[in-house]
């Protein structure tokens, strides 16, 4: 889980909400859930992802069968829910020595919105117009500009695909 938080740069909502039909395997991109604060539903992978994404696939179909729905089930082939999701990033962070219970300080709280934040600041630091930045995190358009500016969805892909890294998995 904690990869696509970080390539695809979504909250845990989103992410428990992906359903196996909602991946676009010839255009690498997935579909995720209409909701009131995304204003843009198409959120780009690359190949690194896709691979990733594979494997998850064929674990999960070797350990559960064919459930249908959910991309990330629990053990009992239901959806993971979003307390799952928090729970398992915590325990990862935990793992690393990335979390903390017992400090008050901040930093010292790893969570799973600390993966939306890395994303944001990996595209702008590598050049992704913040425009672009703002339609893969879905971020609704406030001012009026933002609801003129038509952002071309092909040069939306190929700019994330060119700013993403490679995180050598």
């Amino acid at each position: 889980m904690q990869f696509f938080l970080q390539k695809l740069g979504l909250d845990e909502g989103e992410l428990v909400r992906i359903d196996m039909d909602d991946i676009d395997w010839k255009d690498y991109h997935i579909t995720l859930k209409p909701t009131p604060k995304r204003s843009n539903r198409i959120v780009f992978f690359d190949g690194e992802c896709a691979s990733v994404l594979r494997r998850w696939i064929l674990i999960r179909n070797e350990i559960f069968g064919s459930c249908k729905g959910a991309l990330f089930i629990n053990n009992i082939c239901n959806p993971v829910d979003r307390s799952g999701v928090y729970n398992a990033i915590r325990k990862w962070a935990e793992m690393y020595g990335l979390y903390d219970k017992d400090s008050k300080k901040l930093e010292d709280h790893f969570s799973v919105h600390c993966f939306r934040h890395w994303f944001t600041t990996w595209l702008l630091r590598n050049g992704m117009p913040r425009d672009y930045v703002k339609e893969l995190r879905g971020d609704s358009r406030h001012d009026a500009i933002d609801i003129y500016n038509h952002i071309d969805l092909e040069d939306l892909r190929v700019r994330y695909l060119s700013a993403i890294p490679k995180l050598g998995i």
